[in-house]
């Protein structure tokens, strides 16, 4: 089973697939959510960020479904 950093790493990979697949940058995810692109930049490079934070930048670029596996 994978560990804790690999759970982060997929985390972060479906979500920068999903925001290259609708064409939005970190910077229109930024303005969506009203957050600051660095801020974005850091969470997605590190992969620590909540489920929460997740499916709020999945819904602001309108991804209804995901394939996780």
């Amino acid at each position: 089973m994978p560990d804790q950093n690999e759970w982060e790493t997929k985390a972060a990979n479906l979500l920068k697939a999903e925001l290259k697949r609708q064409g939005v940058t970190y910077a229109q995810l930024a303005d969506l959510i009203g957050e600051k692109e660095v801020n974005i930049r850091n969470k997605l490079s590190r992969g620590k960020f909540s489920s929460a934070f997740l499916l709020q930048a999945l819904s602001a670029i309108k991804v209804e479904r995901i394939e996780v596996m």
